[in-house]
């Protein structure tokens, strides 16, 4: 059943002319029968009484004309939210962000994206890379900001963004915090504060020092890295996080140490599946974000 038809019933009946009918919708009153006949050959009922000078519903007009105006309504309903959706001005952004990675470069940029569409809804979810990777892949994240390197990458778009190096976290009063650089063979004997293992920074340092020839001793772990910090602080060990995160620490309590180590990288991207669909607002985002990181 076109929608058409049901339009063009609803303004005869309206009317109760097919010529005024006509008028109205810019079609040609021969146009507009032929219309309304072939609905009721479809429904196999006479919608009009035709007898009389003034055309006039039949009992099956009636029922008819009831639901074809709820019909219509619906449809110009949807027609309306569609082109919302298209102007961004609804939608939702279901993004995975690490803790680490919130607070400290996306705030700034959910904020500006948000002052520009302030009717999408973004739907942030802390956790680690791990779970970001499999939750972007299974469709329940749009996109998600990970640290390289990306498992099964052939599954993702991904987009880098930034790459700092990781500066290593002492208690001002440690062996080595009167140090300008270190490399991963002084920390050999040190206590290892990290990342959970859902989070890549956790394998990419445990495995620089297996490649360095030993086994990190690790005495903490937690997904927070304000409380890895605390933890440094009450001399429980050592940490290493990257240079914006350190830059924020407080030089009366920590000292903060160069690594002399060419390929322990942090470097953050972006990505989004290539087999999910991605709704209007999750393309946007991601442009915005390319925008805003100059791609």
């Amino acid at each position: 059943m076109d929608i058409r038809h049901l339009k063009y019933f609803a303004a005869v009946a309206e009317h109760g002319s097919f010529t005024k009918a006509a008028e109205e919708l810019h079609i040609t009153q021969p146009t507009l029968s032929k219309m309304v006949k072939l609905l009721e050959q479809e429904l196999d009922a006479e919608l009009f009484d035709r007898s009389g000078k003034r055309i006039e519903l039949t009992d099956a007009g009636r029922t008819i004309l009831r639901s074809s105006l709820q019909i219509i309504h619906a449809m110009d309903n949807m027609t309306m939210e569609l082109q919302e959706v298209f102007k961004l001005e609804r939608g939702t952004i279901r993004l995975g962000l690490p803790p680490m990675i919130g607070g400290k470069f996306f705030a700034s940029i959910i904020e500006k994206f948000h002052a520009r569409y302030p009717k999408v809804e973004i739907k942030v979810v802390e956790v680690g890379g791990k779970p970001i990777e499999a939750d972007v892949e299974s469709g329940l994240l749009d996109a998600g900001i990970i640290i390289l390197p990306v498992e099964s990458a052939n599954l993702f778009h991904l987009q880098p963004l930034l790459e700092e190096k990781l500066m290593v976290v002492t208690d001002t009063g440690h062996r080595l915090a009167g140090n300008k650089q270190v490399t991963l063979t002084d920390l050999a004997d040190e206590s290892f504060i990290l990342f959970i293992p859902d989070f890549r920074l956790h394998h990419l340092i445990k495995d620089a020092c297996l490649e360095t020839g030993y086994q990190p001793k690790v005495v903490f772990e937690s997904s927070q890295w304000d409380f890895m910090t605390e933890m440094v602080a009450a001399r429980f060990g050592i940490t290493l996080l990257p240079e914006t995160v350190c830059r924020s620490l407080d030089p009366a309590r920590f000292a903060i140490i160069d690594l002399d180590h060419t390929t322990l990288r942090w470097r953050l991207a972006m990505i989004w599946s290539k087999e999910k669909y991605m709704s209007f607002a999750a393309r946007e985002w991601v442009r915005f974000v390319q925008e805003k990181f100059a791609f």
